[in-house]
């Protein structure tokens, strides 16, 4: 089975931002909308079938899926509003809080490939298996979120003073959620702290790829930092590739950190433009059929690479920084990795609702599941409780000499350099 790049989301995380304008697959409704709207019974069947079909979990978490179709289908609904509760009373014995059913006004505002102008506050998050609770991957870069100071790995504890205990994430996402100008407070737990964080919500237009040319003591680097897998993300680090070697630097540092995912297809875009040839990720489905993506011969440089990732780096990062480095391509610095190794297709239903199902997972070139574990850099470099808050504030430290992580990579580049040079000029003694 060849899974449809592009109708493709990697990792469990909700946008909290509203869509101005919705892009991406599956949006288009039905035209038997009315029929759906009627027909209550229909639309919980068609969750089912979607379900039945598609599901990474053939066992359907040990329930019998049959039997749940049979009992749901077999109750009276007065309204739409009793088979949204039964679609979701339906989908929680799954128990994966990532497959997850999506009201239209919800559905509407999924953002899949954010390529356009987004509301909000700017957070990616996420619902802990075991726990439930709502957790920060990454705030999104220049955005209200990321000003305020809100970290990868934050738990929200409740939203404008309403507890988040037991809150499903869609709901939590719709209590971020808000118009231009309007404020949210989210009391968040920081390690042993407890605070509140005021956030203005604001237009957000996102821009993924930023990068310079910087001074290295082996000549000059370029530095891209990628903040999220967008659908024009990979035309932007091309155009940044192509503009760095024309500038002709002499190897490049990748900043991955805190980019919270995004497209699947986006991820193995941008993989290609760094490898020539091997595996990049293989997706896994409930057949257990493995459905491999490779590289294209169309890199846009061998130069020495350097990738920088941290604990908000999840999903399609992982896929990147884990082609990279299982490919020997680049060396890795920083901290472990998200660990969000889940695949979900995101479907529109025939009354304008949706649902995203986990469909598979994926796995790195040498066949490794990240998922709830994350990918270990080969170079570790912590940093301090003081220099995250520093970062927070001062974000033009970030990628320069007083960001350690970065410094550290720039040092691992020139090793890498000169070890690229020093076999370039190997030569061989003539024999007798």
């Amino acid at each position: 089975m060849t899974f449809a790049k592009r109708g493709l989301i990697l990792g469990a995380t909700a946008l909290a931002v509203a869509a101005v304008i919705v892009t991406g697959a599956g949006i288009r409704l039905s035209q038997s909308k009315a029929y759906f709207e009627e027909s209550p019974k229909e639309l919980i069947d068609q969750v089912w079938q979607l379900i039945n079909r598609n599901f990474v979990d053939a066992t359907f978490n040990q329930v019998d899926w049959e039997a749940v179709r049979t009992d749901y289908l077999e109750r009276d609904y007065t309204d739409q509003e009793a088979a949204y509760v039964a679609i979701r009373e339906m989908l929680e014995q799954l128990e994966d809080p990532y497959t997850r059913f999506m009201e239209p006004e919800e559905f509407r505002n999924m953002q899949i490939d954010t390529s356009g102008e987004l509301t909000g506050v700017g957070i990616q998050i996420s619902q802990d298996e075991e726990t439930k609770e709502i957790i920060v991957v990454a705030p999104i870069e220049d955005t209200p979120a990321f000003e305020a100071g809100m970290r990868s790995k934050d738990v929200i504890l409740a939203i404008d003073g309403e507890s988040t205990e037991g809150m499903e994430l869609n709901d939590a996402v719709s209590l971020i959620r808000g118009q231009v100008g309007s404020s949210v407070t989210l009391t968040i737990r920081r390690g042993d702290r407890e605070l509140d964080v005021s956030i203005t919500r604001a237009l957000i237009e996102i821009h993924p790829v930023r990068y310079n040319v910087q001074a290295g003591p082996e000549g000059q680097v370029g530095y891209i930092r990628l903040t999220q897998f967008s659908a024009n993300a990979a035309a932007e680090m091309g155009e940044a590739i192509d503009d760095l070697e024309a500038q002709g630097v002499t190897g490049y540092i990748l900043d991955l950190r805190s980019n919270p995912g995004g497209l699947l297809y986006s991820s193995i875009d941008i993989a290609r433009m760094w490898l020539d040839e091997g595996t990049i990720v293989s997706t896994v489905n409930r057949q257990g059929v493995v459905d491999e993506e490779t590289a294209n011969s169309r890199a846009l440089t061998n130069k020495p690479l350097v990738v920088l990732v941290d604990g908000g780096s999840a999903s399609a990062s992982e896929i990147l920084s884990g082609a990279l480095k299982d490919n020997e391509r680049a060396v890795l610095v920083g901290t472990r990795t998200f660990g969000k190794g889940l695949v979900q297709s995101v479907r529109s239903l025939g009354d304008g609702s949706g649902i995203a199902i986990t469909v598979a997972k994926y796995l790195t070139p040498n066949g490794t599941d990240i998922n709830k574990y994350g990918i270990d850099p080969d170079i570790s470099i912590e940093l301090t409780d003081e220099q995250r808050e520093q970062f927070s504030t001062e974000r033009d430290i970030i990628g320069t000499a007083a960001d350690p992580q970065f410094a550290e990579a720039l040092r691992v580049l020139s090793t890498e350099i000169q070890e690229a040079r020093g076999a370039n000029n190997v030569t061989t003694a003539p024999s007798d």
